[in-house]
């Protein structure tokens, strides 16, 4: 870290990195001489150590970046290829995810765990380390598409999430609190919070639901890098995520050079995406918001999803229209069919009846459709609703599988779709949203009931018999989380999440 050169009689960074690596190197002996098998608890106890001395060289980073906000870390790479923070990252990882181009999985590089981790620390001290393409699949979406993504190989998992441990601790003490998406203690339900503390305590009327067409295929890789360099002078980590970033795709056993975008899938990319739009987008509003609004206005973003309500119409329009030149100006553009402005907020439905007109148009977030309805005393209340299009699509999903799973045994494939309903109930169990839980319930019974029925002609499954393997293997719908103000303790005016 430097700061012209001068010192201001303060510890500098690059000292405290020295430090860091002494401490490290004597670590990393002590890991590569652990034997192969010893006792679980001397094991455990050794982890607890090396986590917490990964830690302590971490909370140092951060708390520079937060009390020196304007310096440039001009020394963090060999927090990277610390052995013991390579093993901490290879334990992360999951044990059957897909191998990379190399075929190599997890349970075939921990054969030769030590050798192989202290080989990989070696070539990135060394700077012989060479990413490889990553292989590209592509999932279905709900609307039909595909999605492409990018498998790395086990290597670069390992590298790109421990660069991602290291780069957090500077840019976390950066990051707007209203950005929320791929970051430490911060989830989906913290922003859905958010904007529903937002929507229901400030003056909210109109909403922008916007959506920005490709974004992790069009981040400008040049923009990327001028964005780092503002914090990040160490040229080894500017010159890995270049290497990450024009890798190249395997698709069909040929390799394509890329010169936009970062492939969804690496661990890397997340990062990279809250870096891009918290230069491109966060802090530009912020100014806007300051400068040119005559209202109030919230933003909550999760990833490259968005939404900003405000008081006034034309504050609205004005930011949209400045928007889409702010976006242009770093190679993005909003989605034209799936970027709207619409009334909503607690005199939405009164002013559209006055006008003649139907309710209040409706917006999708994070897997919820959020309605303007009232509660028992006639109140603005603000609902959330499973989204009917995440809906179909899981069941379409569902059904193909139960029919592939049936022949099993109940004892198999009951277990199975347990953790499928309850995981949905976890994400999906939302205050007033008791009655899509229930019909979610239901349609996977009749899933698995016709599945049944498929096998054989015969069959001997009635409607009786299903009760009992239903109670006995599928939970009944209940909420799981409380109501945004009792989560998220929000100050209106000041440090809101949502401001």
């Amino acid at each position: 870290m430097s700061r012209g050169g001068k010192s201001d009689g303060r510890v500098v960074p690059k000292k405290l990195a020295n430090k860091g690596s002494e401490r490290s190197g004597s670590a990393e002996q002590v890991e590569g001489r652990r034997p192969a098998k010893e006792n679980p608890s001397t094991a455990d106890q050794a982890r607890t150590q090396r986590r917490t001395s990964l830690e302590h060289a971490l909370a140092r980073v951060r708390e520079v970046a937060k009390t020196r906000p304007d310096e440039k870390f001009t020394a963090l790479w060999h927090h990277v290829y610390n052995v013991e923070r390579l093993h901490e990252v290879y334990l992360q990882l999951g044990r059957d995810a897909a191998a990379g181009v190399d075929g190599v999985t997890w349970k075939q590089f921990g054969e030769n765990l030590e050798g192989n981790l202290a080989e990989l620390s070696n070539r990135l001290k060394q700077g012989a380390y060479r990413p490889a393409p990553v292989r590209r699949v592509y999932i279905p979406k709900s609307d039909g598409r595909k999605r492409p993504i990018g498998i790395p190989t086990l290597e670069d998992k390992i590298v790109q999430r421990a660069t991602v441990q290291v780069l957090e601790a500077v840019y976390e003490t950066a990051f707007l609190p209203f950005s929320y998406g791929f970051r430490p203690g911060r989830s989906q339900h913290h922003a859905l919070d958010a904007l529903a503390v937002g929507i229901t305590r400030m003056k909210v009327n109109y909403v922008l639901d916007a959506d920005i067409r490709g974004f992790f295929d069009s981040i400008d890789h040049e923009w990327m890098i001028r964005f780092i360099e503002h914090r990040i002078a160490d040229q080894r980590v500017i010159t890995h995520i270049r290497k990450w970033m024009s890798a190249g795709v395997l698709e069909d056993g040929l390799v394509v050079d890329v010169e936009r975008g970062t492939p969804q899938g690496g661990s890397i990319s997340p990062l990279l995406a809250n870096i891009y739009l918290h230069y491109v987008l966060d802090l530009w509003v912020r100014q806007w918001r300051r400068r040119n609004a005559h209202g109030d206005v919230i933003v909550v973003r999760y990833a490259d999803d968005f939404i900003v309500g405000f008081e006034r119409e034309n504050d609205a329009r004005r930011f949209l229209e400045e928007l889409r030149t702010r976006l242009h100006a770093f190679e993005l553009e909003l989605h034209p069919d799936k970027t709207r402005l619409i009334e909503f907020g607690r005199y939405a439905a009164e002013r559209r009846a006055r006008r003649g007109e139907e309710k209040p148009e409706t917006f999708d977030f994070l897997g919820f459709t959020h309605i303007c309805g009232v509660d028992r005393m006639a109140r603005f209340s603000l609902r959330r609703h499973t989204s009917r299009k995440k809906f179909r699509a899981k069941l379409a999903d569902l059904k193909q599988e139960i029919r592939r799973r049936a022949f099993r045994a109940h004892r198999l494939i009951g277990p199975w779709l347990r953790s499928v309903v309850t995981g949905h109930f976890n994400y999906y169990g939302v205050p007033l949203n008791f009655d899509a839980l229930a019909r979610f319930r239901d349609e996977v019974v009749k899933l698995w009931l016709q599945a049944l029925r498929r096998l054989s002609q015969r069959h001997r499954t009635n409607w009786a018999r299903m009760k009992r393997l239903t109670d006995r293997w599928i939970p009944r719908p209940h909420i799981v989380h409380p109501y945004p103000d009792e989560r998220l303790a929000v100050t209106i005016r000041g440090r809101s999440p949502v401001r």
